[in-house]
């Protein structure tokens, strides 16, 4: 049986939970391998709607272990709340393995994400503030803390105190600020301790085992490949690597052991914070889709810039996820409307390219090449299939198809679970 990745190909928000909640059905594990509680992704399940910041989707399926892995950094005092939140709307959490390698968030990653936002001015990155920046970069300079330190009841106090020390010394030489309160962090953290201990595992393990034995794993995108530390649009980035590359780092397993990257991506383009977006639309168009397509955070509640859909980001992130599959979401959007637009290419001062620039001073000025479309009515809520879609609809898909060369396998045409369309089975393998 083979294991499926699932990516964002935009720059996030691309509804990627309702896609790996599609799969989830059929899956023995969702894992999860990088990101923080910045990446909040939304399902709706008869009605219902759970929003989730931190745990993956498979926690709402009775018997499907759901895995936090060792790239993601985690804060205890969310994850408690998330747990409690779930558990208070009748959901089992017991299927919860935690990464004893995962790196945790403190509250003093979040102040530093605050005052470092705040210090930058009109240069911001529109940061979360929830503190993921810092604690990836005090994992890289090898003075994070992980989980297994905290499950350690007996040297955790010491650790946790040598690092309230340093960072209060950078909080007050660098901030001017008087530093965080050891005793209050500790509480918090021992009051966690207990309630994690029965979730927390060597989860690298129990992700081979499972592939060993043939059992089908999803491993749950954040974000998106435009976010990504390397490969996005530095420095307007996260700190932690959306790609497909990411998968396999951040959960502990080899390359060779993901048979399927899916690509998900809406039927126009979306972003949060500062930096270029080519396709923008800051007129009517843009403001109807936001509306239609309820465009704001889960995690934040900020409204989401918005834009046509960008067959040129959408080939780069093909090449650097290795891409088998697109997900195409919220098609229905963009129902209604007189026209729609797909771009395929940009216009520079150096001629027309089809690449996507690593400068960001290029990537601000270039200028969109629209190819144009019909638009299409409302989609009837029996559509089983592509022929069940107005014809303008279907040349919207095959269009995305041929400008990006990559199939498109599952279309969602509305917000609840049942409204999509799967083309082929996620789980057979590649072709």
């Amino acid at each position: 049986m083979p294991s499926v990745a699932v990516v964002g190909a935009q720059w996030g928000d691309e509804g990627k939970g309702k896609v790996t909640h599609l799969l989830a059905q059929e899956a023995d594990m969702v894992v999860r391998s990088q990101g923080g509680s910045n990446a909040g992704h939304t399902v709706v399940v008869h009605d219902q709607v759970y929003r989730l910041q931190l745990l993956p989707s498979g926690i709402l399926y009775p018997g499907c272990l759901s895995v936090i892995g060792n790239g993601v950094v985690v804060d205890p005092e969310l994850i408690l709340e998330e747990l409690r939140y779930l558990e208070g709307l009748g959901v089992d959490t017991s299927g919860l393995a935690l990464s004893d390698r995962a790196h945790l968030v403190l509250p003093y990653h979040k102040l530093i994400d605050s005052l470092e936002e705040n210090s930058r001015g009109e240069r911001k990155i529109g940061t979360t503030l929830r503190g993921i920046g810092p604690a990836y970069a005090d994992k890289d300079a090898r003075t994070g803390l992980r989980v297994i330190d905290l499950m350690d009841r007996e040297r955790f106090p010491d650790l946790l105190k040598e690092a309230v020390s340093r960072v209060n010394r950078i909080l007050g030489r660098v901030y001017d600020h008087s530093g965080v309160d050891f005793a209050t962090i500790l509480d918090m953290c021992e009051r966690a301790r207990e309630r994690l201990r029965p979730h927390v595992a060597d989860t690298a393990v129990l992700v081979n085992d499972a592939l060993d034995a043939g059992k089908r794993v999803v491993f749950e995108g954040s974000q998106g490949t435009l976010l990504d530390v390397d490969h996005g649009t530095y420095p307007y980035v996260t700190s932690s690597h959306p790609v497909a590359g990411g998968v396999t780092i951040g959960s502990g397993v080899g390359p060779t052991r993901i048979d399927r990257v899916v690509g998900v991506v809406k039927a126009y383009t979306t972003r949060v914070g500062d930096g270029p977006m080519p396709t923008e639309l800051v007129d009517e168009a843009g403001e109807h889709i936001r509306e239609v397509g309820h465009e704001y955070g889960t995690v934040t509640g900020r409204a989401r810039r918005v834009g046509w859909l960008d067959a040129v980001m959408l080939r780069y992130a093909r090449r650097v996820n290795g891409l088998t599959d697109l997900a195409l979401n919220h098609l229905d959007v963009l129902s209604g409307m007189d026209e729609v637009k797909l771009a395929v290419s940009y216009e520079t001062d150096g001629g027309v390219t089809k690449d996507f620039p690593a400068s960001l001073d290029i990537l601000k000025e270039v200028r969109p090449v629209y190819m144009t479309l019909r638009g299409w009515p409302s989609f009837p809520p029996s559509a089983r299939s592509m022929d069940d879609l107005p014809r303008t609809a279907l040349d919207f898909v095959r269009s995305l198809e041929e400008e990006v060369g990559v199939a498109v396998s599952i279309v969602s045409t509305g917000r609840e679970r049942g409204e999509r369309l799967v083309l082929r089975d996620p789980f057979a393998p590649p072709v």
